[in-house]
């Protein structure tokens, strides 16, 4: 099984561990922290050749992970996973019913009769995030550590993003995945605009950021754009993105746990680390 590893580990003693994972169908990652100071002791990250079609197929290299990874054969204090895909829409509070879920995916998602619903409560904008997980990962995770947490990578994005804002102007902030980035705009801590597009080109990813500039009157001359996860200056859509928006930088994280010297970026990392 092809998958590319890069890791960065600190030693220290910590007789508690707590473990914190994300996957996708793009990839894996997961962070090791000491249970009483939070300091980060490992995070490990595997990338796939290639996106895998299926949730099916991501679970098969999500139990080789498991299976061949030393640092996951531990005991935990507590365990955290993050379901990373395109499969939620934001619900206001006002407009949501806990007991039927599937219409508000409709238009959006293609779901199945056998699909499990569920949602996240964001306070923060009086909203809830509802979403597909993938359910055969979460038994798999229960079946090796018992009762565990989990949330949608948008919910942990747009809290995050929230309240770390500190701007009065509206900037616009890109998660990159491989295949997939989220758009979110953000006003003096009030969410403004969300959205998740699928892309397989760099003229896709820089289309979608034109394009919800264009629809929030935002000059590319002039408006901020902050930039995370997998996406470097050295990547090409980094690199079309500099030719048409003028201030772009990287999200500061409040973990800085990678140097500058080290393969993986704190942008990067930030939805486990920060």
């Amino acid at each position: 099984m092809h998958l590319q590893k890069r890791s960065k580990k600190i030693s220290a003693i910590a007789p508690h561990k707590s473990l914190s994972i994300q996957f996708s169908l793009d990839g894996f990652s997961f962070c090791i922290r000491n249970s009483n100071s939070e300091e980060v002791l490992n995070y490990t990250e595997y990338s796939f050749e290639k996106t895998v079609a299926s949730p099916e197929l991501l679970l098969e290299k999500i139990m080789f992970i498991f299976a061949n990874d030393a640092e996951l054969q531990q005991d935990f204090t507590s365990v955290f996973a993050i379901h990373q895909n395109n499969l939620a829409t934001i619900v206001p509070t006002e407009y949501f019913d806990r007991n039927n879920l599937k219409p508000y995916l409709t238009y959006s998602v293609k779901t199945l009769s056998t699909d499990f619903l569920t949602y996240d409560n964001l306070e923060a904008i009086d909203a809830h995030n509802v979403y597909i997980p993938y359910v055969n990962i979460n038994n798999f995770i229960f079946q090796n550590f018992g009762e565990f947490e989990y949330q949608h990578h948008t919910s942990i994005l747009i809290s995050k993003l929230l309240s770390n804002s500190v701007s009065k102007e509206k900037e616009m902030f890109v998660y990159a995945g491989d295949s997939q980035m989220d758009i979110v705009v953000v006003k003096d801590k009030q969410l403004v605009l969300y959205n998740s597009f699928l892309y397989e080109t760099k003229e896709d990813f820089i289309y979608y950021i034109l394009f919800v500039a264009e629809q929030l009157h935002l000059d590319p001359e002039v408006f901020n754009l902050t930039l995370l996860g997998n996406i470097e200056e050295t990547s090409d859509v980094y690199q079309i993105t500099y030719k048409f928006v003028r201030n772009i930088n990287f999200i500061e994280s409040s973990t800085a746990f990678f140097k500058a010297d080290d393969e993986l970026s704190n942008h990067s990392t930030y939805l486990l680390l920060s």
